[in-house]
């Protein structure tokens, strides 16, 4: 039986029903070389980040993945901590961010060291945090993937195959997109087990649909940004003409507890899509079975294994 494997165990589908796939608990986008980078105390994130997810529980947010890997301040204890403290699942990556984010280790690691790495913490734990890692989280340079780019994702792929985790990316232009996807193919593995993170980044539909109809999912995970309600809901209408409603995942890639900001700074909250976007999209003649489909069914099939 599939699970999501989150900060509160496995998870089954008859346990949860409304998942956000792409959200931020705690985040350091400064380089990891940054004095000060991903520190900070467990109470004073609780404390910030606590009634945000209590906000998301009381509009029905039964777990949240958060999408941020190593090189952007993963901290999986603090997820723990935090997801003890209010019962929300959480889904924690493995996986390497993108350059300048990529740790030196990384740049002197084999591809067989950084897939075995991955093995270890999607099959056991990260670190000494007792959280197994849900699924793989990467990213890849706007313009194309560099070497240590390629040789990260050549070892989540076999990490991957070998486990049955989905890879998710931040990649921006679709060209990329294509790239990746015939490494991990090359590497034995299926692009159907790929999220492209921020595929309404790319302006031209039709690369959308083109991706998706390769198997792979395509994730709207901006919503919420001001002025952007119609373009998102034409997207996922021209999308569901197409035929595509079991590959698109909706989020907002909010929160977060940042410790480059005072106080961790002022999280945006996990409430939009509820609140908001999902009554908009009903509005548009969106039924209830198909967004069901794009907010229980989609992102548990992408995240579970």
């Amino acid at each position: 039986m599939a699970h999501l494997i989150t900060t509160l165990g496995p998870k089954s589908a008859d346990e949860l029903t409304l998942i956000l796939p792409h959200e931020h608990v705690f985040v350091d986008l400064r380089t990891p070389d940054q004095p000060g980078h991903a520190q900070a105390d467990a109470a004073d994130v609780i404390r910030l980040m606590a009634p945000e997810l209590a906000r998301a529980h009381a509009v029905g947010v039964t777990a949240l993945v958060d999408c941020a890997p190593v090189g952007v301040g993963r901290r999986a204890d603090i997820l723990q901590a935090v997801s003890a403290a209010t019962r929300m699942p959480l889904v924690v990556p493995t996986g390497i961010y993108r350059e300048p984010w990529v740790p030196t280790w990384v740049h002197t690691a084999s591809e067989d060291q950084l897939c075995a790495w991955m093995r270890s913490e999607l099959e056991g734990t990260i670190e000494q945090s007792g959280v197994q890692a849900g699924f793989i989280k990467l990213s890849a340079t706007d313009d194309g993937l560099t070497t240590c780019e390629t040789k990260i994702l050549r070892a989540a792929a076999r990490a991957a195959a070998a486990t049955g985790a989905v890879i998710g990316s931040h990649t921006i232009r679709s060209h990329v997109v294509r790239d990746q996807l015939a490494i991990i193919e090359a590497s034995g593995y299926t692009s159907r087990r790929f999220i492209w993170m921020h595929a309404s980044a790319d302006p031209d539909l039709a690369t959308n649909v083109e991706i998706a109809r390769r198997g792979a999912w395509i994730e709207y995970d901006w919503i919420g940004d001001p002025g952007t309600d119609a373009a998102f809901i034409d997207r996922i209408e021209r999308m569901l003409e197409a035929g595509l409603e079991q590959q698109i995942l909706l989020s907002q890639d909010r929160g977060w507890y940042d410790p480059a900001q005072a106080g961790g700074g002022r999280p945006k909250p996990y409430t939009y899509l509820s609140e908001h976007f999902l009554p908009k999209l009903r509005a548009a003649g969106v039924d209830e079975q198909t967004i069901r489909q794009l907010t229980v069914e989609n992102p548990f099939c992408a995240f579970a294994r």
